[in-house]
């Protein structure tokens, strides 16, 4: 009996050594775990689709971290809500792409008052916003470059942009959100680099389209449908572009191939349909918003801030044309 009692005792013992490992180890972990919680202005988006997926699997693989992305779904009550919710979990850094720049300050504000670090991706807020705390960055690129290169790329043409030669570059202009800083720079510096390069320009036509495909192609169709002496339709994102190029193929301004004809056609993204679409001579130009890049540094930013250390208040990616 004693001896019954002793093995019993013993594997009685074991279970409990091994269920208190278990739960120990386990906590271990939780605790080990970072929680890093990012916002997107909207998943429905070409471009930001390929920056979350890889900047949660460049982050995924650098360690142990917990990450969580939110849909914002273009609605900025509804991504306040969501940087709410993350602060309630108590997250470690706040990743975070604005539905609106200028809600940069009451984001901040929140995070502040929780010292939760925040990193502000691809939508750039104001230089007032962006020194409102220590524990606060940008990382994205420099909108006013990629305006400036979608222009170059036209002014480099050997027509200069000038399709029906008549010594004016007439163009349609297809803007994002004239909110976003991104919009507004691609807006004023691709026509800058033109009027820059000694370029007579004439603006035929300018109007919202959201960063979305329909709404490009709902756009360029009204437009080409007004003017029939269009020389350039500029679009501040490639899936504008996308739809405009539809437009453009329903109008018949393209030849048996599907390339332009008599027109030019400008994206900004360089995703990987609208590259194809350049040198298939379906589009002029496009300029690559580096996603790898921007993601990565992001990322790094983010671990920084996790690790206690400081960022640069500006990171910045450089683009980069995409031509024939």
């Amino acid at each position: 009996m004693k001896k019954i009692f002793a093995v019993v005792l013993a594997l009685v013992l074991a279970l409990t050594l091994v269920a208190c490992g278990g739960g120990a180890a386990t906590e271990t972990e939780a605790e080990g775990a970072k929680q890093v919680g990012v916002c997107i202005y909207q998943f429905n988006d070409n471009f930001m689709t390929l920056y979350r997926q890889e900047l949660e699997s460049y982050m995924s693989g650098l360690g142990d971290y917990e990450i969580t992305i939110v849909d914002g779904k273009n609605d900025m009550a509804e991504q306040t809500n969501q940087v709410d919710t993350f602060i309630a979990q108590g997250v470690d850094v706040l990743i975070v792409n604005l539905v609106q720049s200028s809600s940069a300050a009451t984001i901040t504000e929140r995070a502040q008052a929780a010292d939760i670090p925040v990193v502000y991706i691809n939508r750039e807020p104001s230089s007032e916003d962006m020194a409102a705390w220590d524990k606060i960055c940008y990382v994205g690129a420099d909108a006013r470059q990629s305006g400036t290169f979608q222009g170059e790329i036209v002014a480099e043409l050997p027509d200069q942009g000038d399709a029906d030669g008549d010594g004016v570059v007439r163009y349609v202009m297809i803007m994002g959100d004239p909110e976003n800083v991104d919009a507004q720079y691609r807006t004023e510096y691709s026509i800058k680099a033109l009027t820059d390069a000694g370029i007579e320009v004439e603006c035929l036509f300018e109007q919202r389209g959201d960063w979305d495909q329909t709404k490009g192609q709902e756009l360029a169709a009204t437009a080409l449908s007004q003017f029939d002496n269009i020389d350039v339709i500029f679009c501040n994102n490639d899936a504008m572009a996308l739809g405009a190029y539809q437009a453009i193929v329903a109008a018949g301004k393209v030849d048996a191939d599907g390339k332009l004809d008599g027109i030019y056609l400008l994206g900004v993204d360089a995703l990987d349909e609208c590259v194809e679409m350049v040198a298939n001579g379906q589009m002029t130009g496009t300029v690559l918003n580096d996603h790898v890049g921007q993601s990565h540094v992001a990322v790094d930013c983010a671990i920084r801030y996790m690790n206690g250390e400081t960022n640069e208040t500006l990171n910045v990616v450089d683009y980069q044309k995409v031509t024939v």
